[in-house]
């Protein structure tokens, strides 16, 4: 099979096309014919040398869209031309998805949605079970007034989404002024263009001064102080990105819950993946329903210009989730 290999951490120029062996499905294993992949910042990093990527010589990428070719031993729930997609590849001891096939562990596939193509499902896997995951933790009640930072990312775009169908009133944070009316399309009442307005206005606009129920900050760093600024009194807030040294000072006062998601985890460890398919189970649901969508990026890319994909997505103008074409 044809596959981009990356044989040396570094920049985007270290992906080369080549053929491989293909993989064979084990236990517990179904093959994937891929017709589509997405590229997230994750994988700009493993490819930059973050050490939980699998052992060089490597195929990265998480995220496909494709069609079941084999079932492999132990695996009942899915069948031969079963149209499906997940998260299942791109990190230490998993194969990876800028690939024609791979050999994916069942527990992190399932259907995929009908109402989708396969470039608009493989956007979905690790952004929905990262916001999913985030939402899960703050746990919004209707009528809460919830706050997404970064409301046009990967993660971002989803958790807005999933918030307003939890019955939440939603505002977001971005950047540009042309996202607000794809944000209110998406389910945000309120959106905040965060270069232009400082928090304590846009906390007293939105909020009436209380500050925030829930926060989901898909930013994350010293952004986390603004998300304490922003939260209310026992507020909770669900952070993608903590690795940063803060001040948890405002958020002892403020008495807040702070939760930390690592979507890649049960990937890493091998423990509860099966919650991760049941969780795309559940997006594929709201898909179909029409409830929720994913923001695509215009830009098209395919498995023999993955490496522009990759420069694309760290030039930081891309919208969206950026897709590659395998097939």
């Amino acid at each position: 099979m044809r596959a981009q290999i990356l044989n040396s951490n570094g920049g985007p120029e270290m992906l080369h096309l080549a053929d491989v062996e293909r993989p064979s499905a084990g236990p517990g294993q179904v093959l994937i014919r891929i017709r589509a992949t997405s590229v997230n910042p994750v994988d700009i990093k493993i490819r930059e040398g973050l050490p939980i990527g699998p052992e060089l010589p490597a195929i990265l990428g998480a995220d496909l869209a494709g069609v079941v070719e084999v079932v492999g031993p132990g695996v009942d729930d899915l069948k031969v031309g079963d149209e499906v997609y997940g998260c299942a590849g791109g990190v230490k001891g998993l194969g990876g998805t800028l690939a024609e096939y791979i050999a994916a562990d069942a527990r992190l596939i399932a259907p995929k949605p009908r109402a989708l193509t396969f470039r608009e499902a493989a956007a979905l896997p690790l952004v929905s079970i990262t916001a999913w995951e985030a939402i899960e933790r703050i746990a919004p009640k209707k009528s809460e007034v919830v706050l997404v930072q970064g409301g046009v990312g990967g993660v971002g775009h989803i958790a807005v989404q999933l918030a307003s169908v939890a019955g939440a009133i939603v505002a977001a944070s971005v950047s540009d002024d042309r996202d607000f009316e794809q944000l209110r399309a998406f389910g945000a009442t309120n959106v905040v263009n965060y270069k232009n307005e400082p928090v304590p206005s846009f906390v007293q606009r939105i909020t009436g001064g209380r500050g925030f129920d829930a926060i989901v900050d898909t930013v994350g760093g010293q952004n986390l102080v603004k998300s304490f600024e922003a939260a209310a009194v026992r507020a909770r807030i669900a952070t993608t990105n903590s690795r940063a040294s803060v001040d948890l000072g405002l958020m002892h006062a403020k008495a807040l819950s702070l939760h930390l998601v690592f979507m890649l985890l049960p990937m890493l460890s091998g423990e509860g993946r099966e919650k991760h398919g049941r969780i795309l189970r559940e997006i594929s649901a709201l898909a179909d329903r029409e409830l929720l969508r994913p923001l695509i990026d215009p830009e098209k890319f395919e498995l023999a210009t993955a490496a522009d994909a990759h420069r694309h997505l760290s030039g930081g103008k891309s919208k969206g989730k950026v897709v590659v074409d395998i097939d």
